[in-house]
């Protein structure tokens, strides 16, 4: 039985060694030091606000009397962040199908690529001032503000962001699986739906649910949009409250009850967009384990 001798580390290597970690760990603390103080600030301001009433009833928009909850922001924030996934997730993982399967390599496909990264870095009010003057100016199902049209920008939004991660997962997928599909005689669709898809599945619902907490906290495209109402509203041709706007109307007010009530709508905001962002860590992680 052979050994092997390895020479010992120097004394010169150790210390850069020990050097580069604490340079590392240091600069991690730093980085962290900002989001630390932006969420006990947050929640130092915001969970005075925090009860029963608050997730139960709608605001009174009274500046002087009780100023009421957020359960129209709440529901209003959920019914627009879920009809524009249901827009954006089909057409996001349809493209990114069609550029990983289809187009390859091909002048479309790199066009598309090149359209797509340039949506991701538009600023988000570019996309509600699109859906304000062509929508809303246009005339397009009334002239007055809508829901839906809040929900169409916000799927403007989502829309690049589903399509490169869908597109980067399905890269992914071990080309062994199609060719293993191919030769046992199924067709090109049935391996991308069979096999493909489910394969990638774990990865794309990740950047799905990175997608809507995007979009769950953007307050920019609503404002030219779906404007806000108090009470709560089922329907999506007329103006919709949400949380964002909640919050943009309130912080600003004399009154710091109103304030209290945005501070508190901002601390359950960023608690929704937590969750969403742990569960896609989570599904992420198991994808990984499996």
């Amino acid at each position: 039985m052979s050994s092997v001798a390895f020479a010992p580390v120097s004394a010169r290597r150790r210390r850069t060694d020990k050097l580069a970690r604490a340079s590392v760990a240091l600069l991690t603390g730093v980085a962290l030091v900002p989001l630390a103080l932006i969420l006990y600030y947050l929640v130092k301001q915001g969970i005075g606000a925090i009860s029963l009433d608050f997730f139960t009833t709608d605001p009174t928009g009274s500046f002087l009397g009780d100023p009421g909850g957020i359960k129209s922001a709440i529901l209003g924030t959920v019914l627009m962040v879920g009809l524009a996934a249901a827009v954006a997730v089909p057409v996001g993982v349809g493209v990114a199908v069609w550029l990983v399967e289809f187009g390859r390599a091909s002048k479309l496909a790199h066009a598309v690529r090149y359209f797509i990264d340039v949506m991701t870095g538009v600023p988000s009010i570019v996309f509600g001032l699109f859906v304000y003057i062509t929508l809303v100016i246009g005339g397009a199902g009334g002239s007055s503000f809508a829901a839906w049209k809040g929900s169409t920008a916000l799927a403007l939004l989502m829309l690049p962001i589903v399509t490169r991660s869908a597109e980067v997962v399905l890269l992914l997928v071990p080309d062994a699986l199609r060719e293993a599909a191919y030769a046992l005689g199924a067709p090109r669709w049935k391996v991308v739906f069979r096999v493909v898809l489910p394969t990638a599945l774990p990865g794309i619902v990740t950047g799905v649910l990175l997608a809507v907490a995007r979009a769950a906290g953007e307050t920019a495209p609503l404002l030219f949009t779906a404007a806000a109402v108090n009470a709560t509203a089922f329907n999506y041709n007329d103006s919709m409250n949400s949380l964002p706007m909640l919050i943009f109307k309130n912080v600003g007010q004399a009154q710091d009850r109103l304030v209290t009530i945005a501070w508190g709508a901002a601390l359950t905001l960023v608690a929704m967009i937590l969750m969403l962002t742990l569960l896609a860590r989570l599904i992420q992680r198991r994808s990984r384990l499996s």
